[in-house]
């Protein structure tokens, strides 16, 4: 197979040991000729952890701090963490946990303000938020943006990106006009399982190919995830993690030469502040 000059990120996947491939599906992607992933941590549920306090999310972290180390050892480049509470948990904990949309509010800010500590001492690189992709209350979805929000202010405390799951937009102005009005560049913000076209923050674009055609004829910033799951019990849910090397073959193929140093040099440096070309030594 032809060698991949350029870095190759995968701005969005999780990975899970304990149930899934975990470290194996890194070597997958490492072998298709990916050097970086950013690594979202799994709902704390699905990870056994039914958060009583901010804390709690400590196991959670932690987990996802190892699996990203164990990454890193199989890659050319290296893995990121990147750490927060899923927005679906605001309807767990109100629909099967008893909370008010209030008091769910309270636990999921007091998660992030955890993993905003993480990202101060170096141990994770984004923050991750979002609100509902489907239909709440409206409590539960003023709540969830305040959830959202303060994600937002945490990440302009902290310095660092915050990645976020929302509903399907095109159009996140409002989100990047909160990010303003607390001190965070909106272009710091990104919105995942995007679309080739997002008004507001940067779109973390799903790597289909009439979307990648699309955002790299389109010039503006972008980057490419697949939201692999890893989850053997939904094997067909989302992109595997062979996806974005296939696809940076494809778009050189198709000529989109500068749309690739877009999506994995340039947009991961204006975004996160790091360098994918000089971690491509082992052990960087």
């Amino acid at each position: 197979m032809e060698e991949l000059d350029t870095p190759v990120l995968d701005n969005h996947l999780h990975l899970d040991p304990a149930n899934g491939r975990g470290v194996d599906a890194a070597r997958e992607f490492a072998h298709l000729g990916g050097t970086h992933l950013l690594v979202v941590n799994k709902p704390s549920w699905q990870l056994g952890v039914e958060a009583e306090t901010g804390m709690d999310f400590r196991a959670v972290f932690d987990e996802t701090l190892e699996t990203v180390a164990a990454a890193s050892e199989v890659l050319d480049g290296r893995a990121w963490p990147v750490l927060g509470v899923h927005p679906g948990l605001m309807t767990r904990l109100t629909d099967e946990r008893g909370f008010s949309p209030a008091e769910a509010r309270e636990l999921m800010q007091a998660g992030l303000d955890v993993a905003a500590d993480y990202v101060a001492d170096g141990r994770a690189l984004a923050l991750k938020s979002g609100r509902p992709h489907y239909d709440v209350s409206d409590d539960a979805w003023e709540a969830s943006n305040a959830v959202l929000k303060h994600a937002l202010s945490l990440g302009a405390d902290r310095g660092c990106a915050v990645q976020l799951h929302t509903e399907e937009t095109a159009d996140l102005t409002d989100v990047a006009a909160w990010a303003s009005e607390r001190g965070l560049d909106p272009s710091k913000v990104v919105k995942h399982y995007a679309g080739p076209k997002l008004d507001g923050p940067t779109p973390s674009v799903m790597s289909r190919k009439e979307w990648l055609r699309e955002a790299a004829e389109r010039g503006d910033p972008f980057l490419m995830e697949t939201d692999f799951v890893d989850d053997p019990d939904r094997p067909g849910a989302v992109l595997g993690p062979k996806t974005v090397p296939r696809r940076v073959r494809w778009l050189r193929s198709e000529g989109y030469d500068d749309a690739v140093r877009v999506a994995h040099v340039e947009t991961p440096e204006s975004v996160y502040g790091i360098d994918t070309e000089a971690t491509l030594s082992r052990g960087t």
